[in-house]
Parts: structure tokens; C-alpha cells; sequence
């Protein structure tokens, strides 16, 4: 099935915007390669893992922003996805921490 391009006022079909799809590309091919830098170089621990939940943070925050269309919206709906999302990673940390907790109270 063919796609259908509309032409634009003056008839011209636009160019395809493939530069920032590139640039997107290379930025989350780095931080990639960085996680991977990590992982075989940092000794396993509570570091290692607070750089990992934030690499993949930044590259949701990538993906969303440019491949979902969520950079060009309005403030109100970006915020109405991010703030839930804030609270769901507060309830996992605390329910991490909760079950923790609870494998060191003695019966």
C-alpha cells in the first residue's frame, strides 16, 4: 500500500526529515554503548544500578519525544504522562524498600 504525501501550499512535497531521526539514532546508539561500558566494566552494585534506571530514563525520554510526537505537544500533556510516571517509580521504590525491610524482621 502506498503512502500519500501531502503536497504542501505551494505544491512542493517536503523532504523527508531523516537528519534528526539520525541524530535521535546516534544519541541513543551512545548512550547504549555507554550502558554497555558499564555493565562489563562496574562492579555489580546500588551505583551501577542507579545509572542504569537513569540511562533509561533519558532513552524513554528519547523515544517518546521524537518517535511518539510528545516533543511538539503541549506542556499540560507531557506533564499528565510524566507525573504518573514519577509516582509509579516513587511505588516501586517503596514497595522495594518495604520488601526489603520485611526479610529482616525476625520472627
Amino acid at each position: 500500500m502506498a503512502t500519500h504525501i501531502a503536497p504542501t501550499v505551494d505544491g512542493e512535497i517536503p523532504k523527508p526529515q531523516t537528519k534528526q531521526i539520525w541524530v535521535v539514532f546516534w544519541i541513543l546508539f551512545g548512550i547504549t554503548a555507554l550502558e554497555f561500558l558499564i555493565a562489563f566494566t562496574v562492579p555489580a552494585g546500588t551505583l551501577r544500578t542507579i545509572v542504569f534506571v537513569l540511562m533509561t530514563i533519558v532513552k524513554a525520554f528519547y523515544i517518546v519525544a521524537h518517535f511518539m510526537h510528545l516533543k511538539g505537544e503541549v506542556k499540560a500533556l507531557a506533564w499528565s504522562i510524566v507525573l504518573p510516571m514519577v509516582f509509579v517509580l516513587w511505588l516501586i521504590g517503596a514497595l522495594l524498600k518495604e520488601a526489603s525491610a520485611l526479610f529482616e524482621v525476625r520472627f
